[in-house]
Parts: C-alpha cells; sequence; structure tokens
C-alpha cells in the first residue's frame, strides 16, 4: 500500500511540474519545437475539458491553474483512501 501512495503521489508532482513547463515553453518556444509538442501531447488532452468549461479572463488562460488544483485534489483524495484502508 506505502508504495502505492508513493506513486500515487509522485506521478501527481510529475503532471503538475509538466502542467507548469508546459506554460513556460508556451510563453518561450515555437508552438512546433519538438520538445514544446511533447510536453503538449501529455498536457493538452487533460486541458481541453477544462477551457471548455472555463473562460478566458481578457489574455489569461486559467486551465492550467484548475488543472493543477484537479491533480492535486485528485492525488489527495487518492492517497487519504489508500492511507484509511491500511
Amino acid at each position: 500500500m506505502d508504495i502505492l501512495i508513493i506513486i500515487i503521489d509522485t506521478l501527481s508532482n510529475i503532471l503538475a511540474l509538466l502542467v507548469f513547463v508546459s506554460v513556460i515553453l508556451s510563453y518561450f518556444m515555437d508552438p512546433y519545437h519538438p520538445i514544446r509538442r511533447g510536453v503538449d501531447v501529455i498536457v493538452e488532452p487533460m486541458l481541453a475539458p477544462i477551457r471548455r468549461v472555463v473562460p478566458l479572463v481578457g489574455m489569461l488562460d486559467f486551465s492550467p491553474l484548475v488543472l493543477i488544483f484537479l491533480i492535486q485534489f485528485v492525488a489527495g483524495v487518492l492517497t487519504t483512501l489508500l492511507f484509511s484502508l491500511r
């Protein structure tokens, strides 16, 4: 059980970091750069449903922030659930 909790925590941290990296790369890299495309392949499928619900505020897109909160929330719920089953 402990290893599963560690895996969930690590994966959630990696996903949140990838979302953050995707935001940073969107400001500095060409959309067709291989590194940015690789990160976008992972992050964009998770961001697309959120972008349909969360509107743009001016030129600001808050969907990556919402995704990071959702990742952390789901990871917290799963870890708490697994911890209680111990």
